[in-house]
């Protein structure tokens, strides 16, 4: 008999990765985190600044945008940022801070797949509140489709990816789930304020909105405004997305721990 055959763990098959993913969806529904303030609220956002006439009028001091057009990409910030900064960590978080994690590296199934399950969730949340959202703006409010395309989507790609990679090493560093809510929002306001929010980018100080592109979400808004005005994405922008992205990504594969 051959005993290092004997030894060898039984590999896990693929279908137990879609059972994983499946008994995640269903806890993600019972507990919707994501689907609330990733989905709904921005939505819900985006039909009430739609409603007001006043944001419908072009203002240049937006660059002939009208405010509802600049709005949009905020608004894209504020999903991600939902999706990205509280709900992916706090659901790894809990498996963590419940043992769930630990248990699982016992068994054949690998702990990773619980990450990328989780991952999987909150980006199929992501692109349905984008869907919702380009088509409600498209053909309830009249948004007209951005000059530079092509330019929109590369910096929506790279500031997902931004985003993602936070929201990865929040899961990485938080140890309970009240920590990575924590952490989460320590993060959120200050990256929706560089998004411009509360305070449009350009009537942002220069040296306030200096700070604020080089943020992930203000460098991602930043771009996608561009876009929109028909200006190409900005490379400053994108070269500061990418870094955001590929720091953060070492960072959480650098620091996480399953237990």
């Amino acid at each position: 008999m051959n005993t290092h055959a004997v030894l060898l763990p039984a590999r896990t098959p693929r279908s137990a990765f879609g059972k994983l993913l499946q008994s995640e969806t269903k806890i993600a529904w019972r507990v919707p985190i994501g689907l609330i303030f990733g989905v709904a609220v921005p939505v819900l956002l985006l039909v009430i600044f739609g409603a007001i006439p006043a944001m419908k009028k072009p203002a240049a001091s937006l660059g002939g945008l009208t405010y509802f057009a600049s709005y949009f990409p905020i608004l894209i910030g504020f999903a991600l940022a939902a999706l990205c900064l509280i709900s992916l960590p706090i659901h790894l978080a809990r498996d963590r801070e419940q043992g769930i994690l630990r248990r699982m590296s016992t068994t054949p199934v690998p702990p990773a797949w619980l990450l990328a399950a989780q991952v999987i969730i909150n980006l199929a949340l992501a692109v349905l509140a984008l869907g919702i959202m380009v088509l409600a703006a498209t053909t309830v409010f009249g948004l007209a489709v951005p000059k530079q395309a092509g330019g929109f989507a590369l910096a929506l790609v790279l500031t997902a990816a931004a985003m993602f990679a936070i929201g990865l090493w929040i899961s990485a560093i938080a140890r309970t789930q009240a920590g990575a809510n924590l952490i989460g929002q320590l993060l959120l306001y200050p990256l929706l304020f560089s998004a411009g929010l509360w305070v449009a980018q350009q009537k942002m100080p220069p040296v306030l909105r200096q700070i604020s592109e080089a943020l992930p979400l203000g460098a991602g808004v930043h771009a996608m405004t561009l876009s929109m005005q028909g200006t190409f994405t900005s490379a400053t922008s994108l070269l500061v997305l990418a870094a955001w992205a590929a720091v953060f990504s070492f960072l959480a594969v650098r620091f996480f721990r399953w237990e």
